[in-house]
């Protein structure tokens, strides 16, 4: 027969057997169950409140949530899409008629003055006939068709790649906003952590991917608003639109908010504003592009509770570590950190007794409630432990 301790090194063997075999069958859904988490804890209070309303309805209050979370990533997205899609067509239908009719010159013509002249100027230096550039460039599309639709491909890949992600991540909310509940308590129950810890840690979690989620709302509203200052003083076409697409750009820290101010730029100085795009340039730059790494660190920290400094080089230190979702990864593993600090001084620093320390109560003290403990200290009968006279 087996000793215990055989036993017990089998079975410890065998929990990290499992927990090896269920990251392998999780990561492929890892960050759209981490981004659900995030979003669940975020959005549970919207939850709770709907439940309420609804008499507790719990499933159809988590359907609501998951729509609301549906249109706010499909509007934005669908319509940023859709105008790319409709002017990229428009413009390659644009310069493939012309080229056609007009021939090279006939398309050059149709140029902004600034870029005409260094377009004309190329083009006559260049040893082939205005017949022959014409036939190239027409060759040249042909050939390149293969290559486009390849690309295409990819694309489409990708987009479906990223919207079997999108659709684990809303069934994982969905279930988190009506199960987290019991899944919180059951991980409660089973922790190895003495009781409350495990909560205080949730707790903390919940409220760092709340801090941060608003903090990167917040802070790509405020660079709209700058972007939007920049394109009404330099007059550019349809500055609302510019700025809405500065906010879901603002979004993504891959981009970021002041690409858009950029070509807004490049557009003013092609179509013969160079001062424009000058000053949309300094401004995309300076103003735009600065304001997310001062607003957001001094918004996430008032929901983390940490210092400036600290919120800052997790946001930047996730971002280089884990790409986009570093952002939430970061400051939660910073969190994670000091939680568990906090709470290792809390109840075992050196401030609190070990249990079999000489100073520690007897039994019958340690039954008692906090704070009359240490009250019975020394007032139990018993023989006395004060040193003898002699």
């Amino acid at each position: 027969m087996a000793s215990e301790q055989t036993a017990r090194r089998v079975f410890t063997g065998l929990i990290l057997l499992s927990i090896l075999l269920l990251a392998v069958v999780i990561q492929p859904f890892a960050k759209a169950f981490f981004l659900a988490a995030v979003l669940a804890g975020a959005l549970y209070g919207v939850h709770s409140w709907l439940s309420r309303k609804l008499r507790g309805r719990k499933n159809v209050s988590a359907g609501l949530v998951c729509t609301a979370v549906i249109l706010a990533l499909l509007i934005p997205v669908g319509g940023f899409t859709a105008f790319i899609v409709a002017e990229v067509s428009s413009g390659a239908q644009f310069v493939t008629r012309t080229v056609q009719q007009e021939g090279v010159e006939g398309l050059v013509q149709k140029l902004p003055e600034p870029v005409r002249k260094g377009v004309e100027s190329l083009v006559k230096r260049l040893p082939v006939e205005e017949v022959d550039l014409d036939q190239r460039i027409q060759q040249q599309v042909s050939s390149q068709s293969a290559s486009a639709a390849r690309a295409v491909t990819g694309a489409v890949a990708a987009t479906g790649s990223i919207a079997f992600q999108t659709v684990m991540m809303l069934i994982a909310l969905f279930f988190f906003l009506t199960d987290g509940k019991e899944l919180v308590e059951w991980l409660e129950s089973v922790s190895p952590l003495r009781p409350g810890e495990t909560l205080e840690i949730m707790r903390e979690f919940r409220s760092v991917s709340g801090a941060v989620l608003l903090s990167s709302l917040a802070t790509a509203g405020v660079q709209a608003l700058a972007a939007l200052i920049g394109f009404l003083i330099a007059r550019v076409p349809a500055p609302l639109f510019f700025a809405g697409v500065t906010f879901f750009l603002a979004l993504i820290p891959a981009v970021g908010a002041a690409v858009v101010v950029l070509v807004a730029a490049a557009l003013m100085f092609f179509s013969g504003h160079p001062w424009a795009a000058l000053f949309l340039a300094i401004w995309g730059t300076v103003v735009v592009g600065l304001v997310d790494n001062i607003v957001k660190p001094l918004l996430a920290k008032r929901g983390m509770h940490q210092h400036g400094a600290i919120v800052f080089f997790s946001l930047l230190g996730g971002l280089a570590a884990f790409g986009t979702v570093g952002l939430l990864l970061g400051p939660l593993i910073v969190a994670f950190f000091l939680a568990l600090v906090r709470i290792h001084e809390r109840d075992y620093g050196r401030n609190h007794p070990a249990p079999d320390s000489p100073s520690t109560p007897g039994p019958q003290a340690r039954r008692e409630p906090d704070g009359q403990g240490l009250a019975t200290r020394g007032t139990s009968p018993g023989p006395s432990t004060a040193p003898e006279r002699h």
